[in-house]
């Protein structure tokens, strides 16, 4: 491997001026605003494709990246591989949203702009009850006729508060099509809103959950329980970590095992990326699973160790034992690389595989299938472009790269809307 080592793109965070080139805007966005997602996810890819064209070997693969930051392609990915993903179709606004439930008979749904990231702007939305009232769960807050993130999760029951925000969200994700179904083949429309049927979560302790799984160079590494009162278990958002080793002996050694496959399978979309962190959901009786997202900058998971590394260690591992080589750069020739293909799929089964030390070191995973589900700023010199960070990873390092993308405590991906204090 060459001196020169790799680069790990980094996400932009929270500041300001970065956001700002980002979207190509002439003036800054007030702090925790949600504005301009779509531009904002055009400005991130073409910056990190400047940075490609540098023919610099990058960790994280730019279309893969692409795809990862837009929900619906990210879903309609997952769904054609086979992996394990909630029935979704992409929508305009409220009233398409209502009427589709109607029509479908969904009563609860999740409402996730595509290109948003920390729970920025997700809607947990409720229909029916008495006189058919209607409910919202979001950390979105209308303030001055402009759309806000807060770090708090707030109750909404009047309707034309719900229908506004929504209405606001569904703008940002255009410019797009009209709404429709996603083809188990991967096409999909581009409606301005994802719209995920909602699973009812597990609950552990009286809370419910769910998981962010790291997977690095195609193997499960790290695994948090998110834990929270409300639908939304963001650790940001005033939740907390889980008893991993109480919800693994819930859920039982072969249906953990099931859904760590999955994740890998998930991760296999994007097998040019070292690490990808996917987020995934038992239901109530840990019978089913699903995958909820999969996050390109998913590996902050301060404090975290797993067979005596942390996330940032497990990626060095993977990267100097030649687990994991990036695209562009050749294989040392003492080491043999597997493919990081996909795996074949029959629904979401995937290949027997042995799970990695995730709470309960020395447990093999047995060879289970999988239950179904809804089957079908600172750039390093010389490589940086505006509105990306990149950092050189050196080839002989050894040391966890430092904090710098100011994302909050437990790996949730870091969001230009991402509020701080408000």
């Amino acid at each position: 491997m060459s001196a020169a080592g790799w680069v790990r793109l980094e996400s932009p965070g929270e500041d300001a001026e970065v956001d700002r080139l980002l979207r190509g805007a002439a003036t800054p966005a007030a702090h925790g605003e949600i504005v301009g997602l779509a531009a904002w996810h055009r400005g991130l890819v073409a910056a990190a494709r400047r940075v490609e064209a540098r023919g610099v070997p990058l960790l994280t693969a730019v279309d893969e990246l692409d795809v990862m930051f837009d929900k619906r392609r990210c879903h309609a990915l997952l769904r054609s591989r086979g992996v394990a993903v909630p029935e979704a179709y992409t929508a305009d606004g409220y009233e398409e949203i209502r009427e589709r439930g109607r029509q479908r008979g969904w009563r609860r749904v999740f409402v996730k702009p595509p290109h948003g990231s920390s729970a920025s702007g997700v809607v947990a939305l409720a229909f029916g009850g008495e006189r058919g009232r209607v409910s919202a769960y979001t950390s979105a807050v209308l303030d001055g006729g402009r759309l806000f993130n807060e770090l708090r999760v707030r109750h909404y029951t009047d309707e034309r508060t719900i229908a506004e925000i929504i209405d606001r969200l569904a703008a940002e994700g255009r410019p797009a099509a009209s709404g429709g179904e996603y083809a188990s083949g991967g096409d999909y429309a581009t409606g301005g809103l994802h719209v995920e049927r909602w699973l009812a979560k597990a609950s552990h302790d009286g809370l419910v959950f769910d998981l962010r799984v790291l997977v690095v160079a195609g193997r499960v590494s790290h695994v948090v329980v998110r834990t929270g009162r409300s639908p939304m278990t963001n650790l940001h958002l005033g939740n907390a970590r889980g008893d991993l080793a109480g919800v693994r002996a819930a859920a039982g050694e072969e249906r953990w095992a099931a859904a760590m496959r999955t994740c890998e399978a998930a991760a296999a979309c994007f097998p040019r990326s070292l690490h990808v962190g996917v987020d995934l959901m038992f239901g109530r009786d840990y019978r089913t699973h699903a995958v909820a997202e999969v996050n390109a900058f998913g590996d902050l998971l301060p404090g975290l160790v797993a067979g005596g590394r942390d996330t940032y260690a497990a990626e060095i591992e993977a990267l100097l034992s030649g687990r994991f080589t990036p695209a562009g750069v050749a294989t040392p020739a003492a080491v043999t690389t597997p493919a990081p293909a996909a795996p074949a799929l029959t629904g979401v089964a995937a290949p027997a595989v042995a799970a990695p030390a995730v709470g309960a070191p020395g447990v093999a995973a047995p060879g289970v299938a999988a239950p179904g589900v809804a089957a079908p700023g600172v750039a390093a010199p010389g490589v940086g472009a505006p509105g990306v960070a990149a950092r050189v990873v050196a080839a002989s390092s050894a040391v966890a790269p430092a904090r710098v993308d100011g994302a909050a405590d437990g790996g949730d991906e870091a969001s230009p809307m991402l509020a701080g204090a408000r």
